[in-house]
């Protein structure tokens, strides 16, 4: 039997725009946006559909803004009948794999990631933090290159363990930039200097951590209805207590993404569905495991056509 598995991206997939072509087909789509609106106090929906992209791009909205976008495309697919065995998110689509699973509300969670996205911005200062993707260098290899910068005075770790091939450092502007020369002269291929706007996933995140807890600590997490695959153990999670410190812990830790696909299809998952704008986590699954299947929706054809292609599976 066909297991499924919604996956939700993290910031860098948002774009102007998207969501607009379901929003404009179906008025309980568009209510998600509304809702986002009303919570925040602000017009997110107008920044998501008109811009300007240096304003979305900004991580206190890119966090709601996908969230909301991703909640929307997911509980579109929940109504179609298609249900996931498990759920999880790169990074910050995490807290929308959540919502999916009935741990958060829609209106706590987009709350939630924009003071999320404001604690994180506050946390080290424009400039100061750095990221980069290093391709083509293995994981031990990687880590001890960022050991050995780190143990120079700056501070550099592995953030995100992408794919074979792929890992994202992050830490002081210093450290990532010297632990991306030291990672070429061990063997990398190419580093990458990411454009984002602090370092996630490293130490530099701690005092944003607190301030998360506290948020978090104030909100009524349920049980997981569907288990949740944590970004911090590459584990399946149910209990709200144990999400609420993963939660927690997730800001300084590293996403260990090929880990928690390769559990999904240990746990006999065969098809991932990337709910909400882009395509990166499918790219990153057929990276992983070229024998699974993966399907984006971002807009009523793809929707169309996972309703139509999972129908017949069902079906038959």
């Amino acid at each position: 039997m066909t297991k499924i598995a919604f996956i939700f991206p993290g910031q860098g997939s948002q774009s102007v725009g998207m969501g607009q072509q379901l929003i404009e087909s179906n008025e309980e789509s568009k209510k998600f946006y509304d809702q986002a609106d009303e919570v925040l106090g602000f017009s997110l929906s107008n920044i998501m559909l008109e811009g300007p992209a240096e304003e979305l791009t900004k991580t206190y909205n890119a966090q709601p803004a996908l969230l909301t976008t991703s909640t929307m495309v997911a509980q579109k697919l929940l109504a179609a009948g298609i249900s996931p065995d498990y759920t999880a998110g790169h990074s910050l689509g995490e807290y929308s794999a959540l919502v999916a699973s009935g741990v958060l509300s829609f209106e706590d969670a987009v709350l939630l990631v924009h003071k999320r996205g404001l604690f994180m911005n506050e946390a080290v200062p424009a400039g100061e933090g750095a990221m980069a993707a290093i391709l083509g260098l293995d994981k031990d290899s990687l880590i001890e290159v960022t050991k050995d910068v780190s143990g120079n005075g700056e501070t550099v770790q592995v953030a995100n363990l992408n794919c074979p091939g792929q890992i994202v450092i992050s830490g002081t502007a210093a450290g990532v930039e010297e632990a991306s020369a030291k990672a070429k002269e061990a063997g990398a291929k190419r580093a990458i200097p990411l454009v984002v706007s602090g370092p996630f996933h490293s130490e530099l995140m701690r005092p944003a951590a607190h301030k998360l807890d506290a948020t978090i600590s104030s909100l009524d997490l349920k049980e997981a209805d569907i288990p949740v695959i944590s970004n911090v153990t590459a584990l399946p999670v149910t209990e709200a207590a144990s999400i609420k410190e993963l939660l927690v812990e997730q800001l300084y830790s590293p996403v260990r993404w090929e880990e928690s696909v390769q559990k999904m299809i240990e746990l006999g998952v065969t098809t991932f569905i990337e709910c909400g704008p882009g395509k990166v986590l499918s790219g990153l699954v057929k990276k992983i495991d070229r024998s699974v299947t993966t399907y984006c929706v971002y807009d009523e054809e793809s929707l169309q056509q996972v309703m139509d292609l999972l129908g017949e599976i069902n079906n038959g």
